[in-house]
């Protein structure tokens, strides 16, 4: 007996009890089942042969699918452990980097460069290592548009940028180039006493849980790589410009790894950016410090925290890696969430379809936070 009250009256509290988490798990489904519609919907708008997407609130991966093709001609799907570039969004691992580098104590964002680099130019030597990493530090850039700068081969490239004036005062203005990391990658390794590459897949990779996670561009031969592809390959005018796809070959040399060399799959990401907000990386305040708008001299934010583009401020702030124009990852710290979409589509842009996936699992937030 239970103190003489009827069975169906504890049945009732007990589904009353149950109710809340089954409203909850009811509203997922559904955020997942429209953000599985926008995505198909825009894979085809955007006519996107192939697709990860993942999704993390709460520090709980709640979406993690694949869709399309990973190689149209020979209709080799994308799978859940099929490699996508992500190119500049590298950056953000980069960021990742000096801050651990600043917690073991090796490295200081507000010191200058020559405190860790011997041999650069005198207008060089007193940009701080934070202005590298929010691109602020005014140098001349060592890619041009059609590769290393001149056409040259990548070491000749490096002797060439040193002799070129700096593109604007230290500080004055944020200026996107990838000079800057092609010095914290050296940074990284001298203070490190590890190749760039190998820091990263030993205090970040491995600590994550990303055994897919590797370096390459597509002239180097990575196993599972999506094969990239433009529907504007080599600015042709021909009548049917824009309808016919063909492949996209993009270089990206050793000494700038950190800057755009990371393949990896959504699913690894977004268990690197869970390890990342569980503190398996680096320490709350040091993320806080890594995700706050570099000042210009003028005392206005820069477009770039350290490694990361800034694309909305606090209260609610985003946080982002974008790379090449076909993937992307943007954080909602303030909400709890994050979403990555990962393409072989160059144009595809998902950093701007990706508020929308977002916008599909903030109900949930808010229901939660009352």
């Amino acid at each position: 007996m239970l103190s003489g009250k009827p069975r169906f009256m504890v049945t009732i509290v007990a589904a009353a009890l149950l109710l809340p988490g089954l409203a909850a798990a009811s509203a997922l489904d559904e955020a997942n089942e429209r953000a599985r519609r926008y995505v198909l919907q825009t894979m085809q708008d955007q006519r996107i042969p192939g697709l990860q997407v993942a999704v993390v609130r709460d520090n709980q991966l709640v979406l993690s699918e694949s869709y399309g093709l990973a190689n149209v001609e020979n209709k080799v799907p994308v799978t859940d452990t099929t490699r996508f570039p992500i190119n500049s969004a590298t950056k953000s691992f980069t960021g990742v980097a000096m801050m651990q580098l600043v917690e073991a104590g090796r490295v200081e964002l507000d010191a200058p460069v020559s405190r860790y680099l011997d041999d650069l130019p005198e207008a060089w030597r007193p940009i701080r290592v934070r202005q590298l990493l929010a691109h602020t530090s005014g140098l001349p850039d060592v890619v041009g548009p059609e590769g290393m700068i001149d056409g040259l081969p990548e070491a000749e490239a490096w002797n060439a940028v040193k002799s070129r004036p700096m593109e604007a005062p230290i500080g004055a203005r944020f200026s996107y180039n990838q000079t800057n990391y092609g010095l914290l990658a050296r940074i990284v390794a001298k203070q490190s006493h590890l190749p760039y590459e190998r820091y990263l897949a030993e205090r970040q990779f491995a600590v994550a849980g990303m055994p897919q996670t590797t370096f390459g561009d597509s002239y180097d031969l990575v196993a599972n790589a999506a094969t990239m592809y433009s529907y504007f390959p080599r600015g042709t005018i021909a009548a049917d410009d824009g309808k016919r796809l063909s492949h996209w070959y993009y270089e990206m040399p050793p000494s700038l790894w950190s800057g755009g060399g990371i393949q990896t799959t959504a699913g690894e990401l977004a268990h690197w950016l869970i390890a990342l907000s569980d503190g398996k990386l680096i320490g709350a305040d040091s993320v806080r410090r890594m995700w706050t708008p570099e000042k210009l001299n003028d005392g206005t934010d820069g477009a770039w925290a350290a490694g990361w583009p800034v694309l909305a401020p606090s209260p609610h702030r985003q946080l982002a890696g974008i790379g090449g124009a076909r993937a992307a990852f943007v954080v909602y710290p303030d909400d709890g969430l994050a979403v990555v979409v990962l393409t072989n589509l160059v144009g595809a842009n998902p950093e701007r379809f990706i508020p929308k996936i977002a916008e599909l699992y903030q109900p949930l937030r808010r229901t939660r936070a009352r």
